[in-house]
């Protein structure tokens, strides 16, 4: 029987299954002032009072109010959700202070995506892919940042390497101003205002995010430039803004940028604490080493030096040879990484802590999750390895600390994470760049994966059986499959429609959901298209 004939009998055959079951109620609407948040609603503190934070219809009135009526999970086992797939090379999420229906994804060619209300919109919010020059690897729009008053001023930020305009050489960077009106699912792409630009000498290391700080300034962080070895000396160069991590008061433009700190090669992202401030730095390494830095609230001022090019991690840093550090060199008033890992552990000045450490090439900063949903992760800082793909995390700049979570959340193997994002309520995203249009980004959310839910998006549903039914007749490859392991609900060593009937069965309500998985795998053949 052809495949497509296959698969409209087997739909006749979940039909059949769901006939007696009466789904033609619908579900309650929400009801603001339950304690819950239900629906649209943004906030629910169990009342319809005006003036306390929360709205008497539910609506954020300010920061205060961002967890009330978030159903909160003990423990710290986590796992990822799809939120949004078929990206071009997507590079940085995030949203408004006051938002948390609505999540707004960087896509490197130029444009930003939004989701709201859990889909994917067709419209970007933002296109200015005819103004960006994304033809180099480490080229494109990096970052948006939103004004603090973003619901009052409608301001975002941008961040991107320009093509040629006026004065702008190709590939130099950009940061501008755009509006938006604040509940508008677009922006005004004919109303940028420029806050910033500084030529590019390579197409190389240009840094790339807008943040705004605890101090309410716009921070950008700016590589040094690029080629290799920095050849210019820019990061330890008060003279250029390349190697810095420059502040911005954006009260009046075009803006002047204030060098915060120096010495850093490509902070490919960086991060303040919500919650103390502190300020952590994810800082590209040459041919040997990848670092973190972590300065407290307490001690963070401005003019502090992270050591490049003098120093390549913990290590001395060596023009001459950049595969091999040298044995000393001069670190007085420099501030070294709380962690650095290696490239390889046979590598030369791999060492101690460093060898147990999982290697990689280009470390991706995080955040420090301050989110609702998971008060018991609260202050822990993630990140990880675009080569390598782990996903660790630590706490209070303490390496001590750390955990890795690279299985918990990927368990079908690791993704290229270009970035991670926050909402406007502080969940953590992680942002997969993929190889062109396959790029996604994931939410860490609530743990472990559930058995049965084989699409990873949370839930066991009809979904996951037709899913599996596809993969049955032959429409779907095994390793298409985001999480196979969690196929077989019945037990009996296959992933077949005996699976599918059961999760259709729970998902009506025949049976319970609480499936307990037996052990099936599939291996992936070279000509299968695995999963971003």
């Amino acid at each position: 029987m052809h495949p497509c004939c296959s698969l409209l009998a087997l739909a006749a055959t979940l039909a059949s299954a769901l006939l007696p079951i009466d789904r033609s109620v619908a579900a309650d609407s929400p009801t603001c002032g339950n304690g819950v948040v239900e629906g649209t609603e943004e906030c629910d503190d169990g009342n319809t009072t005006s003036g306390d934070g929360c709205s008497a219809t539910c609506q954020l009135e300010n920061t205060s109010a961002i967890c009330a009526g978030i159903p909160t999970v003990s423990g710290t086992a986590i796992r990822s959700g799809l939120v949004a797939s078929g990206l071009a090379h997507p590079t940085y999420a995030t949203a408004p202070p006051l938002d948390p229906n609505r999540l707004f994804i960087v896509e490197q060619p130029g444009r930003v995506r939004l989701v709201k209300n859990g889909a994917l919109q067709t419209t970007a919010f933002l296109d200015i892919g005819a103004k960006v020059e994304s033809g180099g690897g480490e080229q494109g729009l990096f970052s948006v940042a939103f004004h603090p008053d973003f619901e009052t001023n409608g301001f975002i930020y941008v961040n991107y390497t320009s093509k040629p305009s006026g004065t702008i050489a190709d590939g130099d960077t950009v940061v501008e101003r755009y509006h938006a009106s604040p509940t508008s699912d677009q922006a005004d792409p004919l109303s940028a205002q420029l806050v910033f630009t500084v030529h590019q000498p390579f197409s190389n290391h240009n840094g790339g995010l807008n943040l705004f700080g605890p101090d309410g300034m716009l921070y950008v962080g700016m590589g040094d430039g690029g080629s290799g070895g920095d050849p210019m000396g820019n990061g330890q160069s008060n003279s250029s803004h390349l190697g810095k991590l420059l502040r911005f008061d954006v009260s009046t433009l075009p803006a002047t940028p204030q060098h915060f700190a120096k010495g850093l090669r490509n902070p490919w992202r960086y991060a303040f604490d919500r919650a103390t401030g502190d300020l952590y730095i994810a800082d590209v390494g040459q041919n040997l080493f990848e670092e973190i830095d972590f300065v407290p609230a307490a001690s963070l001022t401005g003019g502090l030096n992270y050591g490049w090019n003098i120093m390549e991690g913990r290590h001395c840093f060596n023009t001459a040879n950049f595969n091999t550090p040298l044995s000393t060199c001069t670190m007085t008033g420099l501030t070294l990484p709380v962690l650095d890992y290696c490239h390889g552990t046979s590598q030369n000045g791999c060492a101690g802590a460093e060898t147990t450490h999982p290697t990689g090439c280009s470390v991706t900063g995080g955040f420090v999750y301050r989110g609702c949903r998971m008060p018991d992760l609260r202050g822990r800082y993630f990140y990880s390895d675009f080569c390598s793909g782990f996903i660790r995390s630590l706490s209070s700049g303490d390496p001590g600390t750390a955990q890795d979570h690279t299985a918990a959340l990927f368990p079908a193997g690791t993704l290229n994470v270009s970035s991670f994002g926050l909402d406007a309520r502080g969940e953590l995203y992680v942002v997969h760049h993929g190889g062109g249009s396959d790029g996604a980004v994931y939410e860490i959310v609530p743990g472990p994966f559930s058995c049965g839910d084989v699409k990873g998006d949370g839930v066991v549903d009809i979904g996951d059986a037709l899913l599996i039914a596809q993969f049955d007749v032959g429409a779907r490859l095994c390793s298409a499959i985001p999480y196979p392991a969690l196929c077989d609900v019945n037990r009996d060593g296959a992933c077949n429609i005996g699976d599918a009937l059961r999760i259709a069965q729970c998902d009506v309500g025949l049976i319970p959901c609480a499936f307990t998985c037996g052990t099936f795998d599939c291996t992936a053949t070279p000509s299968e298209v695995v999963r971003p």
